[in-house]
C-alpha cells in the first residue's frame, strides 16, 4: 500500500476519534457495504431458515454465529477502496471465498466470543499473521486500543437490540387496526407447539436486516482503529511529511546543480593552502589521557545536569517492623478485659438478629410468589362468584328476560324494534353470563365482549355475535335500524343457536 494514496487524512488520533472516522467511511460507501452485505447474507439466512423452519431459534442461533465470516467481506472492500479504487459488487463477492481460507475455523471457535473481532480481524486477514506472531502484534496493538475495541463490542450488542426491537415495535404499529392480534398467553403457548413459527421466523428476519445496516459500520470502526494504532506505531505522518519533503527537494536539485556549476566556475583559482591536521591541535597535543582521568571526568559530567536531579524531599514514613514500638501494657489490658468481649458477643448477635429480620422481611412480602412457584396449595373449591344483574345499564338477569326470546323479539318488531333487539342482545349477554360463564364487567365495550367470545372457539356462536352486536351499535349509536328480514333472520338464528345449546346440554 502506499500512503500518499490514501483516501482519508493519515494522522494520529485519539481511539474514539478514530471510531468516528470508521462511521464517515463507512458512509462514504455505504451503498457498496450494504448492498453486497445483503446480497451474502440474506440469501443464506433464507436457506438456514427453510432447512431449520421447524426450529427458528436453532436458525437464528447459526446465522448470529456466521457473523465473522461474513465480516470478512465488508473489511475486504474497505481495506481496497481506502489505498486504491473500490471494487465492484461483482469483484467483491467473487473474492469472499478466497476470503474465508484464512483462519476460519478459529474466527468461529475460540475467537468467536472475542470482543476485540473487529479490531483483530485486520492481523489475519491483511497482514496474514498466525500462532505466536500474531499473538505479540495483538499484544503491540492492544496496548493503547484494546480496551476501546471491547467498548466498541459492547456498545454495538446493544445498538444491534435497540435497533431489532425499534424494527419490532413499528412492524407492531404497522398491522392495521381491522387485524385483530391477541398477544395472550395461550397464543404464546401456541407459538412454542409450533403454531406461529412464520412469527418467528419473521421477527429474524428483521434481525438479519438491522445487520445489513449495522455489521458494516461495526467492522469499518474496528478497521480505522487498527490503522490509527499502526498510524502511532509506524509514524506514518512523519513519513508522510518526509515523502512531501524528498518530492520537493528532488524538484529543486537540478537548479542547485546548475547554481552550484556556475559558482564554481567563475570563481578566481588560486594555490590551495594545505589543510591544517586537527589532531596536531594544542587541544590533544597537551593534555594527558589516562584511564583515572577520564573516569573522573565522566564521573564528574554525570553528576551534573542533565543527567543528574538531585532534590530533597520531606515526608512521613513508615517504620519498619523492627522499629515499632512494643504495644502498652495498659492497652493489652484493655483489649484482654471480660466487658469487652461481652461486648463483641452482642454485637454479632445484634447482626445475625437483623440479617435474620431481614430475610424474614423477604419472604413475608414475596409469600405470594412462593405459594405459587414452591407451595403447594391447598385444593379449595372457588366461591361462587355472584353473577351480575346489569351490564351498561341493560337488565341481564334471568328474571327480566321472557322464556322464549326469539318470539318474543318477533312479537315486538312491529311495534317496537328497538325493544325487540334489546331483547335479543340481553338475551345473548344473558346466556354468555350463564351457560358459557364467560366472565363479563361492567367495564368491559362491546369489542371486548366478542374478544371473549372468540376464545371460547364457537363459530357458530361467534359469527351471530358479531352480526347482533353491529347491529345493536348501529341502532344505539346511529339510530339505524336493520331490515326487518334481517330482523327475522337474527331471531330464527337465535333459536337453531341456543335449541341446539339446550338440547346438547
Amino acid at each position: 500500500m502506499r500512503l500518499t494514496d490514501a483516501s482519508i487524512a493519515i494522522r494520529p488520533r485519539t481511539p474514539w476519534e478514530a471510531i468516528d472516522l470508521g462511521v464517515l467511511l463507512a458512509a462514504r460507501h455505504r451503498r457498496l457495504l450494504m448492498l453486497s452485505w445483503a446480497l451474502l447474507t440474506l440469501p443464506l439466512y433464507a436457506l438456514i431458515s427453510l432447512l431449520l423452519w421447524d426450529s427458528p431459534s436453532a436458525a437464528m442461533l447459526l446465522f448470529w454465529w456466521l457473523k465473522p465470516a461474513f465480516d470478512r467481506l465488508p473489511l475486504h472492500i474497505l481495506s481496497q477502496a481506502l489505498f486504491e479504487e473500490p471494487p465492484t459488487l461483482g469483484q467483491a463477492l467473487r473474492q469472499w471465498p478466497r476470503l474465508l481460507k484464512v483462519q476460519l475455523l478459529p474466527s468461529l471457535l475460540w475467537r468467536r466470543f472475542s470482543l476485540r473481532r473487529s479490531f483483530t480481524l485486520p492481523v489475519q486477514q491483511l497482514e496474514g499473521l498466525a500462532g505466536p506472531e500474531r499473538q505479540r502484534r495483538l499484544a503491540i496493538l492492544n496496548q493503547r486500543s484494546g480496551n476501546t475495541a471491547r467498548w466498541l463490542t459492547l456498545v454495538g450488542v446493544h445498538l444491534e437490540g435497540a435497533l431489532w426491537i425499534g424494527l419490532l415495535t413499528l412492524f407492531y404499529f404497522m398491522v392495521p387496526h381491522q387485524v385483530e392480534v391477541d398477544w395472550g398467553w395461550h397464543r404464546l403457548i401456541e407459538a412454542a407447539n409450533g403454531r406461529w413459527l412464520w412469527l418467528e421466523h419473521l421477527t429474524n428476519a428483521l434481525y438479519a436486516l438491522v445487520l445489513v445496516f449495522w455489521e458494516p459500520i461495526y467492522v469499518a470502526c474496528g478497521f480505522t482503529l487498527y490503522l490509527n494504532r499502526r498510524t502511532e506505531l509506524e509514524a506514518w505522518d512523519i513519513e508522510l511529511v518526509l515523502r512531501n519533503l524528498r518530492q520537493r527537494v528532488a524538484a529543486l536539485t537540478p537548479l542547485v546543480l546548475v547554481i552550484g556549476l556556475g559558482v564554481m566556475g567563475l570563481a578566481p583559482r588560486s594555490e590551495a593552502a594545505p589543510a591544517p591536521n586537527p589532531f596536531d591541535s594544542p587541544r590533544l597535543v597537551h593534555q594527558s589521557v589516562t584511564s583515572q582521568t577520564a573516569r573522573s571526568d565522566i564521573k564528574g559530567i554525570l553528576d551534573q545536569p542533565p543527567f543528574s536531579n538531585k532534590q530533597t524531599l520531606h515526608r512521613w514514613r513508615l517504620d519498619k517492623p523492627e522499629d515499632k514500638p512494643a504495644k502498652p501494657a495498659d492497652l493489652k489490658a484493655l483489649l484482654q478485659h471480660p466487658w469487652l468481649k461481652w461486648l463483641g458477643k452482642a454485637l454479632e448477635i445484634l447482626l445475625w438478629g437483623a440479617v435474620v429480620a431481614l430475610v424474614s422481611l423477604v419472604l413475608w412480602r414475596h409469600r405470594e410468589w412462593l405459594r405459587t412457584f414452591v407451595g403447594r396449595r391447598r385444593s379449595v373449591a372457588p366461591p361462587a362468584a355472584q353473577l351480575p344483574q346489569q351490564l351498561w345499564g341493560l337488565a341481564v338477569d334471568g328474571q327480566s328476560l321472557p322464556d322464549d326470546i326469539a318470539g318474543h323479539a318477533r312479537q315486538l318488531w312491529t311495534s317496537n324494534p328497538r325493544e325487540a333487539l334489546g331483547v335479543l342482545y340481553r338475551g345473548l349477554l344473558n346466556r354468555l353470563l350463564n351457560d358459557y360463564r364467560l366472565p363479563l364487567h361492567e367495564s368491559d365495550t362491546e369489542g371486548q365482549v366478542l374478544d371473549k367470545i372468540a376464545r371460547l372457539e364457537d363459530p357458530a356462536l361467534q359469527a351471530f355475535s358479531q352480526v347482533l352486536t353491529r347491529h345493536w351499535q348501529a341502532l344505539a349509536y346511529g339510530h339505524r335500524l336493520p331490515s326487518d328480514e334481517l330482523a327475522m333472520q337474527l331471531c330464527n338464528d337465535w333459536g337453531a343457536l341456543f335449541a341446539a345449546r339446550k338440547t346438547s346440554s
